[in-house]
């Protein structure tokens, strides 16, 4: 197989969003951005929501872009954030999708745990506790509402509607729902009747690599196309997408995806449903050919730049990269905090939740902006440490490696701190690999490569090189 060709991946995160084209050959694959655009929540009387209408713009904007630099694009592929949703009634949205971070869910996770309390829910769906999981979502969702909904459409999902007419739910992010069967991977029809939810909403499932359906006349039309463009499903949750890219080989290693979450994990064969896994908060999320995403949510860099997010609120700007390197400079034994703590979890003053965290527990915490930068990113490193090896105890995996891939893997300074509390290397890289697993299995779908995943991620190892951290155990305290 000799042939060069090009597709583009829709990658849309928490804060962001980008069109990327692939150029895939059996020696060849390259990411590159022809557009990116904000991805900005918006509150309103009755909560915090996402702006799709506003992000469907830039999308095809990008498109267009992507399609004049490679008019016979092969194929198109969307992959996102997980767990938020539209509903919809003959096509049309019934609202903006509830941003995850809305404070509603709270009601739906008394209405799920008064049915299915978390251990026989786990035992189902074989998903970590998160108040914010689509169940629990639906839970909180006006009956009347529901009622009225004949589709609900998972964000990636939504937006492959509005470019095919199909209307499908692909399989890694469904599996963060919490209605799939963690059995056999179809939806959980005896949890959902039990619940009241209306099964008839949930669209047919397909698997990364299958066909979605092609491109709508009006779209080939608005993108300047003149003959068919399929969509294909990727890993659509983002971090699917992510973990196919990951340079795993032969090593055994964990691989935090770092964003505005940081998931960190190992890839195994089968579900694990042991309670020592239930309890450690671990998560059996799909992946792409058929894998299991064994991971624990850590709260990610969310917590870095919310807080930057608040100075710049405040009237005083900061620059992260400045931060950092001033952060550096701060003593390692700066005491550290649950970055997980629920608190954390809603928008807001992050320096004044650090110092209510500390102070409830009459630990001196930071005082300057480069003490709180240095304070979260020993805090993210711990976690990060503590979670790849409570990972690899309940996973079965003897981890010997970690690898950062996404954004935080430019975080020279967690990417260190990362291996000196976990005791091992770290290997560093690629910052895109979101878009370039959604381009592999695309790439792979139309016949530009072939192979497994491990065919697939020696692509990867050939064609991108992570940066190593070796461990300092001398500078944990």
């Amino acid at each position: 197989m000799t042939s060069t060709r090009t597709v583009a991946a829709v990658d849309l995160g928490a804060t962001s969003g980008r069109v990327m084209l692939g150029h895939v050959g059996p020696d060849l694959l390259e990411a590159e951005a022809v557009a990116r655009f904000p991805n900005t929540p918006v509150r309103t009387r009755d909560g915090l929501h996402w702006s799709l209408t506003t992000l469907y713009g830039p999308i095809t904007a990008g498109l267009r872009d992507a399609v004049r630099r490679a008019p016979e694009l092969a194929s198109i592929g969307i992959d996102s954030w997980a767990v938020d949703y539209a509903l919809l009634r003959d096509g049309r949205m019934l609202g903006e999708p509830y941003h995850y971070r809305d404070e509603r869910t709270g009601r739906g996770v008394d209405a799920v745990s008064a049915v299915f309390p978390h251990p026989s829910l786990y035992a189902r769906n074989g998903l970590q506790f998160l108040p914010f999981n689509t169940v629990y979502q639906l839970a909180a969702e006006d009956p009347a509402i529901l009622e009225f909904a004949d589709t609900a459409l998972l964000i990636p999902d939504l937006v492959a509607y509005w470019l095919t007419g199909a209307v499908r739910a692909e399989r890694t992010n469904a599996s963060t729902t919490g209605l799939l069967r963690i059995s056999d991977g179809g939806w959980d029809d005896e949890l959902i009747e039990a619940l009241r939810l209306p099964r008839r909403i949930l669209p047919e499932l397909v698997s990364p690599g299958e066909l979605i359906g092609e491109l709508s006349l009006g779209v080939l039309a608005e993108l300047g196309l003149d003959h068919p463009v399929p969509v294909h499903a990727v890993g659509s949750h983002d971090t699917a997408s992510a973990v196919v890219a990951v340079p795993m080989q032969a090593d055994a290693a964990a691989y935090i995806s770092c964003g505005t979450w940081g998931l960190v994990g190992v890839e195994v064969e089968r579900p694990v449903l042991t309670d020592a896994a239930r309890d450690a908060g671990f998560t059996n999320e799909g992946g792409v050919d058929g894998r299991v995403r064994l991971l624990h949510n850590v709260m990610g860099l969310w917590i870095l730049t919310e807080t930057i997010r608040g100075w710049e609120r405040a009237g005083v700007p900061h620059d992260l990269v400045a931060l950092l390197t001033a952060a550096a400079d701060e003593p390692h034994t700066t005491p550290i905090f649950d970055v997980n703590d629920p608190s954390f979890l809603p928008p807001g003053d992050m320096p004044a939740r650090i110092d209510a965290w500390f102070t409830a527990r009459g630990i001196r915490g930071p005082s300057t902006p480069a003490g709180y930068v240095r304070c979260i990113v020993e805090s993210l490193a711990q976690a990060f440490a503590d979670a790849a090896r409570t990972a690899g105890e309940v996973g079965g995996v003897d981890v010997r490696t970690i690898h950062i891939v996404g954004g935080g893997a430019l975080n020279e300074l967690l990417c260190q701190r990362t291996a000196d509390r976990a005791g091992m290397p770290v290997l560093a890289g690629p910052v895109e690999a979101t878009a370039l697993g959604n381009i592999l299995v695309q790439a792979r779908a139309v016949g530009l490569i072939d192979g497994t995943l491990e065919d697939l991620r020696y692509l990867v190892v050939r064609t991108h090189h992570p940066r190593r951290y070796e461990p300092q155990p001398s500078s944990i305290r």
